[in-house]
């Protein structure tokens, strides 16, 4: 209805232009809203008071000129001016019906649009370093992203999906090291294991699969191995230590063997992050590797346009970028004083490279505890000649787990999980999914696992299933009754649906379009979540308060008619989430 009434303003404003009211290079979005009070009407419009100055009148008096040049409608019963120059409109009660032959002939179209308009929008979200499983934390990014991803692609953006693999920093080194001393160990070396090395059980399935294919390849005496390197906590630096191992590895190694225990680790824990994202119906268009930017060169590239444009200076050794005259708390340093470029420095490359590529808009997905990160990347994009808010920054916050009232300690140690993939074999990929969104991605959150795995009307993803299966339920005792259902005849028939819980569900459905195109526009797939949550409600109390299946042919379809629409958008709503909608539960 809200697109229907923006074309007959557009239509008017076209008729104004030719008429000579206003001028013909104007142009204002033309944007309705539903109205808050129904006393004011059922839809609203500011469009008076946005044209009025560029129009050259006044709002209430461009409001008269709009009025009268719309096009008779037999949608609309009536519509009023009100205050400085808003213009509300009062529908017909029969066009509520419409909504219900409009999900009927769209099917899974219904609630796609094009109001993005083809734009070109680049996602990346998780991009977890490459050093150990996907945990919790990470479930709610790609939940969220994903989400996101669906809904801007359901109103008609071009999404591209992209996973930045962290594989070319001192991380992956810190990895490839604790691989190895596992490794030495499962030989027969005896030497300690680094205060800060990778502790995890998949790094000892890594040192004993690397054993099982290669033998004692890579195996040399720990004397050899330890010999020279400075104390290791708690007596020394385990920053230091770390760092004089990784250089030991990789002389004693050599380029070759040192680069085949460094991707057998890459290898098995990007394998194992594709495995469980896929499984949590995450997909990517492209996984990208920072190893691969630093080798094309880009790093050196991007730093290079930021000097050529004045914004480097050395200082210490090191060379510096001078964000703060952008607007920065402080300048960033970009290449160390050992010559080696900084994290900052592969994002700035890594964002150079996807503005290269051509998209309109970069949406990024970081956790909260980034948020300090956000105003440099910003300066970066202003020095290299881009519009900052061509650059999105959504941040998410941590996900607090809970069985009932104990939250669940977050270690390996204490033997409860911490791992997506255990997440989602504990309460399934469905409710995990449903549950990460269900409210803004920037609050906390406390996820119960006892609710999730719930079947109660207290479970919210279980609720709004069930109300999709209940549909699925009422049209297999259809059959059963060996009754046919007419659709046309309930068509005709809708006007039959005059009792309060059916014109309930009427308004719902009819604000499910908006609904989408308002969680896309927001970034808010929480606002899918509440909608579904209320129309499942909705059709709940039907449900228990009326009878479907009656003896009135005509009442009979017209109920089913509007039962097929509830759970045709359940089902699309629930497909935006990539949550399923079983016929039988």
């Amino acid at each position: 209805m809200k697109e229907h009434l923006q074309a007959l303003l557009e239509q008017a404003l076209e008729r104004l232009k030719i008429q000579g009211e206003i001028p013909s290079a104007i142009t204002v979005p033309v944007r309705v809203e539903r109205a808050r009070d129904s006393a004011h009407g059922d839809f609203a419009t500011n469009l008076a008071l946005a044209m009025a100055k560029p129009a050259g009148h006044p709002p209430r008096k461009l409001a008269e000129k709009i009025v009268q040049a719309l096009p008779p409608d037999p949608v609309v019963r009536k519509v009023e001016i009100a205050g400085p120059g808003f213009i509300n409109f009062f529908i017909d009660p029969l066009a509520q019906f419409e909504i219900v032959s409009r999900i009927l002939a769209e099917g899974e179209r219904f609630g796609r649009s094009r109001s993005g308009g083809g734009r070109k929008v680049h996602i990346e979200f998780v991009s977890a370093n490459p050093t150990g499983p996907l945990h919790v934390g990470h479930g709610r990014g790609a939940a969220y992203g994903a989400s996101v991803a669906n809904l801007l692609e359901a109103v008609g953006c071009t999404v591209h999906r992209e996973y930045y693999v962290n594989d070319a920093g001192r991380q992956m080194d810190i990895l490839t090291v604790s691989i190895w001393v596992r490794y030495l160990q499962n030989c027969g070396e005896a030497l300690p294991f680094p205060a800060n090395g990778y502790r995890g059980e998949y790094v000892l399935a890594i040192a004993e699969a690397l054993q099982r294919e290669h033998g004692e390849a890579f195996r040399l005496p720990a004397a050899e191995v330890l010999r020279g390197l400075p104390p290791d906590a708690p007596e020394g630096d385990k920053e230091a230590y770390i760092d004089a191992l990784i250089e030991r590895a990789r002389n004693l190694l050599g380029g070759d063997r040192y680069e085949k225990v460094f991707q057998t680790g890459l290898d098995a824990i990007l394998g194992d992050i594709r495995e469980d994202l896929e499984a949590f119906g995450v997909r990517y268009d492209l996984w990208f590797s920072e190893r691969g930017l630093v080798r094309a060169g880009r790093v050196r590239e991007a730093l290079d346009r930021l000097g050529d444009g004045g914004w480097l200076y050395q200082r210490e050794g090191a060379t510096w970028f001078a964000s703060s005259r952008l607007g920065d708390e402080k300048d960033r340093v970009v290449v160390r004083e050992n010559g080696q470029a900084t994290y900052f420095a592969s994002d700035i490359a890594y964002h150079l490279d996807k503005l290269e590529r051509g998209f309109d808009l970069l949406i990024d997905v970081w956790g909260a505890d980034h948020h300090g990160y956000v105003p440099r990347l910003k300066t970066a994009m202003r020095a290299l000649g881009a519009e900052p808010e061509r650059l999105e920054v959504r941040l998410v916050q941590f996900a607090v787990l809970y069985r009932g009232k104990e939250r669940v300690p977050m270690s390996t140690r204490a033997g409860e999980f911490v791992t997506l993939r255990q997440l989602r074999e504990e309460v399934g990929k469905d409710a995990a999914r449903f549950f990460y969104v269900m409210r803004k991605a920037e609050q906390h959150m406390d996820f119960d696992l006892e609710l999730a795995v719930s079947q109660s009307n207290d479970n919210p993803v279980y609720y709004v299933q069930y109300a999709h299966a209940r549909v699925c339920s009422v049209f297999r005792q259809l059959g059963e009754k060996g009754w046919r259902h007419d659709v046309d005849r309930g068509l005709k028939c809708l006007h039959k649906l005059t009792e309060n819980h059916e014109q309930a569900l009427l308004g719902c459905l009819a604000r499910y379009p908006e609904t989408v195109e308002r969680a896309a526009a927001m970034r808010e797939p929480h606002q899918l979540t509440h909608y579904l949550r209320e129309l499942a409600g909705l059709f709940h109390t039907y449900y228990n308060a009326h009878t479907f299946l009656v003896e009135e042919d005509a009442l009979r379809d017209a109920r089913l008619n509007l039962i097929e629409a509830v759970r045709q958008t359940i089902a699309n709503g629930l497909s935006l989430l990539d949550v399923t909608a079983p016929e039988s539960m």
